[in-house]
């Protein structure tokens, strides 16, 4: 068994593989790729293979390396936590950005079908904007820059992709026993201003974790790597230098 980092504090080499947001892709994780790529190889998986959370973390499975440190965002942080369910072995360490550990209630589900029917009906736009409000980011002049980014990012992966991953996200299950069962050093980010996942939401998750950290994020909404991306690259930063727990590990990889 390979010890992925010595007790020095040197910044792990392992890869980094990085789960975006719903309707996003690499370029929500652009300061990250930036930065992580100095010290290790990273890998922006999209969020591609089917309308259910468990088809996208199989189809995800096959293609990512045997062994891997993971950072998911929102929607990505839900597929994340099935890979993390299904394949425990293979990560290293998970870091979840804005992740709700719970399955949507039916209300919840409900309020993407009007979203799902727009974006079927050539208003995908609309669907966007609805699904990540301007409310959603924190205050301040980059809501707009970063609402700019959303639509591009979004438009450019289409309708398609959109409603399966709404459908995805409305037959998501709970994975609070996933992060109890949980061996691995693990870091919750949290937005200040985030209204769609309360923080307390987000420390509740960190909770369940024996090995995790929880941090808020100062003037950051849903979307800290592009809203604050110098303090979530910090948070990275020492989140990948935390040594692994060895004795854990064996019970992972048992």
């Amino acid at each position: 068994m390979r010890q992925e980092m010595d007790q020095s504090g040197i910044w792990s080499s392992e890869p980094v593989v990085l789960l975006p947001n719903m309707m996003c892709d690499a370029r929500i994780f652009a300061p990250q790729l930036q930065f992580l790529s100095q010290r290790s190889p990273v890998l922006v998986a999209p969020l591609f293979g089917g309308d259910r959370i468990e088809d996208i973390a199989v189809h995800l499975l096959t293609m990512l390396p045997t062994r891997f440190a993971l950072v998911g965002l929102s929607a990505g942080g839900s597929v994340a936590l099935e890979i993390l369910r299904r394949a425990p072995e293979r990560v290293s360490r998970i870091c979840l950005i804005s992740t709700n550990p719970l399955s949507e209630t039916p209300d919840q589900a409900a309020e993407r079908e009007p979203m799902i029917i727009s974006a079927r009906t050539g208003r995908l736009e609309d669907a966007l904007l609805r699904n990540l409000p301007p409310e959603a980011l924190a205050p301040g002049p980059r809501r707009l820059e970063v609402l700019s980014l959303i639509r591009d990012m979004g438009l450019d992966l289409g309708s398609e992709l959109f409603v399966d991953l709404s459908r995805a996200l409305q037959r998501r299950r709970d994975q609070q026993a996933t992060a109890r069962r949980c061996r691995v050093p693990a870091l919750v980010l949290c937005g200040e201003y985030d209204p769609l996942i309360p923080a307390k939401r987000q420390e509740f998750l960190a909770g369940l974790m024996s090995q995790a950290s929880f941090q808020i994020i100062p003037g950051a909404g849903h979307l800290p790597t592009v809203e604050q991306p110098e303090a979530v690259n910090r948070a990275l930063q020492s989140w990948l230098k935390t040594p692994l727990n060895l004795a854990n590990w064996a019970k992972t990889e048992a």
